[in-house]
Formats: C-alpha cells, sequence, structure tokens
C-alpha cells in the first residue's frame, strides 16, 4: 500500500489513486449578503486549516455556479461540476443551506526517465453522480436524525448553535466517509429483510406488542436479526436513514464474538429464574456502579405536522436486536431501565434462539449453497428491499466486493440510464473478456446481474436470467 491510501501495482511502475475527500462546506448566502461580510455564509468547513480567504473563494465560486445555473432552469439548481482533477456536488436540503462536498477524481501517476516529475493521468469519468451525490443527501439525513433539521437549530439558538451542532456532527462524521467504497448500493439507501416463516414472524409480532403494553412509554419499536430488518413502527425515511446508523455505526462498534447458544461459556445475565443474554448498546453499560448516567440518545423522526424528537434504546440479545423508542420529554430512570432489561433481556434471548434454530432448519431443507454462476444486486422502490450477492461485507470503513470495480462502474452507468425513463426496461451488456452484465427495471423492481460465461451468446444470458429470476424471484414479477 503506497502513502496517502492508495493501492499499487505489483511492478511498482505506476500508483493509482482512489477518490478522496478534498472539502465538505455548508453555507447559506444569506447571512453574509454585503461586502466584507463573507466570511458570515460560511457555517461548517472541513478541512479546518485553510486559509480564510480561501474558504471564502471556494464558497463564492460555488454560489456563482448556482446563481449561474439558475438562469436557464430555475426549479432545478446545480447538482454537481466536472473538472479535470475533482468534481463538486452541490445539495439544497433547506432553503437557502447549501452542502458542498468536493471529490478528487481517482488518478494514476506514471513515473518518467531522466528523474522528471510524474505524469499525472485523472481518471474524470469513473466518478458517478448519482453514488456521490447520494452521499451527500445521506450526510443530510444522518446529520438530522441526531440534530433535526438546520432551521430548528436557529429557532433554538440562531446561528452560533447551529454552527456548534454542524462542528460536534460533521467533524466526526466525515471520518467515517469512504468514498472508494462508495457504489450502487449507496444510490438505493435500502434495507436488508430478514427472511422469516410466518410462525416466527407472528411470534417477533407478539414480543413488540407484548413489550410495548407492559412499558407504555414505548411509542415505536424495530426489531433486527443478523442486521436484517423483521419489524419496525417507523416510517420509511426514518427507518432508512436509522438502519444505515445501527448497521454501519452502532453494530460494528459493539461486535463481539456471537453466542453459539443459551449454553455458552460466557456467563450470562441471571434475572429470576431466567438466563439471558441482553445488554443495552446505548445507555447504561453497568447496572451495578452507581455512578451509571441513564441517558440516551435522541433521534429526530417525522411526523405528519413536523417531526418530534425520541430517546433511542437500542438493547441486543445474541443476533437479535430491539430498538424502542420512548419521548424525549420523558426521563428516563434507572428503576425503568431496570425494568426493561428484566422484561426484554429473557423473551428477547428466547426469540433470537428460536429465529437461529429455525434459520438453520430452512438452509438444512434448502440444501448446501453452491457458487452460483451469477451475483445479483436487487432492490425494490415500494419497500425498500434491499438483496445483494456481490457484496460480502458492507460497513462504513469498508466494502468488500466480489467484483471488479470496473463492473461496480457497469451497474451504475446501467442504474443511470434507468433513472431517465419510466417505462419498465432491460439492458444487457458485455463486459471484459468473460463477464454479461444485464439489468432488468420492472414495476419498481431494479436487479442487476453479473454473469460470468465465458462463452455464451446474448440468447443463453437471457435464458440464464430468467433461470434466476424464476429461482431466487419466484414470487416477484419480471419482464419476460
Amino acid at each position: 500500500v503506497a502513502p496517502g491510501g492508495c493501492s499499487t501495482r505489483v511492478w511498482m511502475a505506476e500508483w493509482q489513486y482512489t477518490p478522496s475527500l478534498l472539502s465538505f462546506f455548508i453555507y447559506n448566502p444569506t447571512f453574509g449578503p454585503r461586502e466584507g461580510e463573507e466570511e458570515k455564509k460560511i457555517l461548517f468547513y472541513h478541512p479546518i486549516d485553510v486559509e480564510k480567504n480561501e474558504k471564502i473563494r471556494n464558497v463564492g465560486l460555488c454560489e456563482a455556479i448556482v446563481q449561474f445555473t439558475r438562469t436557464f432552469c430555475p426549479t432545478k439548481p446545480a447538482k454537481s461540476l466536472h473538472t479535470q482533477k475533482n468534481r463538486q456536488f452541490f445539495f439544497e436540503p433547506e432553503d437557502n443551506f447549501w452542502i458542498v462536498m468536493v471529490v478528487r477524481n481517482p488518478m494514476i501517476e506514471k513515473p518518467n526517465k531522466d528523474g522528471k516529475p510524474p505524469t499525472t493521468e485523472y481518471q474524470e469519468e469513473e466518478i458517478l453522480d448519482t453514488v456521490y451525490g447520494a452521499v451527500v443527501r445521506q450526510c443530510y439525513s444522518m446529520y438530522k436524525l441526531f440534530n433535526g433539521t438546520f432551521g430548528r437549530a436557529m429557532e433554538a439558538g440562531g446561528v452560533e448553535l447551529l454552527i456548534q451542532k454542524l462542528e460536534k456532527f460533521f467533524y466526526r462524521y466525515l471520518q467515517t466517509l469512504h468514498l472508494q467504497s462508495c457504489d450502487l448500493l449507496d444510490v438505493f439507501g435500502g434495507i436488508s429483510f430478514f427472511p422469516l416463516d410466518k410462525m416466527t414472524y407472528l411470534k417477533i409480532q407478539s414480543f413488540v406488542n407484548r413489550v410495548e403494553e407492559s412499558l407504555s412509554l414505548i411509542k415505536y419499536t424495530a426489531f433486527l436479526y443478523n442486521d436484517q430488518l423483521i419489524w419496525s413502527g417507523l416510517e420509511q425515511d426514518d427507518m432508512r436513514i436509522l438502519y444505515k446508523y445501527l448497521t454501519t455505526s452502532l453494530f460494528p462498534r459493539h461486535s463481539e464474538p456471537e453466542l453459539a447458544g443459551r449454553d455458552s461459556p460466557l456467563r450470562p445475565e441471571v434475572t429470576g429464574n431466567l438466563l439471558h443474554y441482553g445488554r443495552f448498546l446505548t445507555g447504561p453499560t453497568n447496572f451495578k456502579d452507581p455512578e451509571a448516567k441513564f441517558r440516551f440518545p435522541k433521534i429526530f423522526v417525522s411526523t405528519e405536522d413536523g417531526y418530534e424528537e425520541l430517546h433511542l434504546i437500542v438493547y441486543k440479545a445474541m443476533s437479535a436486536a430491539a430498538c424502542f423508542m420512548i419521548n424525549a420529554s420523558v426521563e428516563l430512570t434507572r428503576a425503568f431501565c431496570e425494568q426493561l432489561d428484566s422484561l426484554v433481556g429473557p423473551q428477547l434471548t428466547l426469540l433470537a434462539s428460536d429465529i437461529c434454530e429455525q434459520f438453520t432448519i430452512n438452509r438444512r431443507i434448502a440444501g448446501p449453497e453452491k457458487e452460483p454462476q451469477f451475483k445479483f444486486i436487487y432492490f425494490n422502490h415500494m419497500n425498500l428491499a434491499e438483496k445483494s450477492t456481490i457484496h460480502m461485507r458492507k460497513t462504513a470503513s469498508v466494502s468488500l466486493t466480489s467484483v471488479h470495480p470496473d463492473l461496480m462502474k457497469i451497474l451504475g452507468d446501467i442504474n443511470c440510464d434507468f433513472a431517465r425513463v419510466d417505462e419498465d426496461e432491460e439492458i444487457i451488456v458485455k463486459a471484459m473478456t468473460d463477464y454479461w452484465v444485464v439489468g432488468k427495471k420492472s414495476d419498481q423492481r431494479e436487479l442487476y446481474v453479473i454473469l460470468n460465461q465465458k462463452n455464451a451468446n446474448l440468447i443463453e444470458v437471457n435464458e440464464e436470467v430468467k433461470r434466476l429470476c424464476a429461482t431466487q424471484f419466484n414470487n416477484i414479477f419480471f419482464l419476460d
């Protein structure tokens, strides 16, 4: 690995640099309208050590680009600006508040003879606007989940409070952005659902109802297993961003060797006569500590007439996690946390064990999993369901894919084509020597398939994808 997080080819002849974050800033043009007041427009700027005049110049340039493009289309301002060395992304999440992200294009440095400096080739077309535009929108959604809107901070404490909140949140959050790992899944921002039989699903529904009845303070509940969603009482868009936070930030921070079963050598908590493995991922880590603080993170979710602020309690037992959301105006006490622990811990432990057992039985019936000839990504726009056999692991810091980056770029290009038209569509691409890439868009669903079939022709590829649809998606209508 070369300096600066770039990778090199084996013979060290040339250096390849992946996309990287050059700058990220938030401004409001109405805050410094007069000459000499330009710095007042800037609410947040990364990196912090940039000289003041350069910040003002960069923000002024973005302002000019947005205003200039508005003359051509007043309702749709600029979304991105392409240059040889970098690409800028613009997003206006609230009136007059602009978020700008500047990404350096991937590049290759080729050495020169005679001691001359290396030649740099910028790969301008390797970055997809749809992918990085989605990353900017995710940044705002994640800020809003934990802080509410920019406007809310302005109402509560003016520009000073907003600047404080932006700095506190974004200096940490931007460190988790790994732009070289961003791909089609960032565009979808979907949710992976855990497949369950009806009886086990009803057990989970019954568990949620019992807990909400016993602990009437609980307003919303979400239930996950193996980082996949099973049940949610939240609106889709709120669950989508909460799911991203849980699976890419909170769960990885608390990961540990999962318990194999109830007879694990790890010492379980004892509540009454029941053993359980329940523990809080947010809130108190140890009840026995008299100094323990019973504070939970607060989140903001949408309501019909705006938004509401909630405590977020995440409680886990084995591979099952339950999220309980309670109105933020309620003060949570030690007694409440102990009650929740003793009620939820044993039930969640039993449920986790039941789900694991059922899943194992289903896999045994299905037979051994063979390495398929094809890999796919599926997304449903209606319920945000997402499934990928291409991604072996996707967290905030790493995206391990089992296919070549060039193939991921083709998937992104096909997705861009689909976004331009409303009709159902199918695209087949011959890529590299051994691969075919197929994209299908049908009735709010999208399927992308990569086949490794060197000598196949168009008809054979089409038949192979039909077979995949019949086996993996037999209950879903797709184009013939």
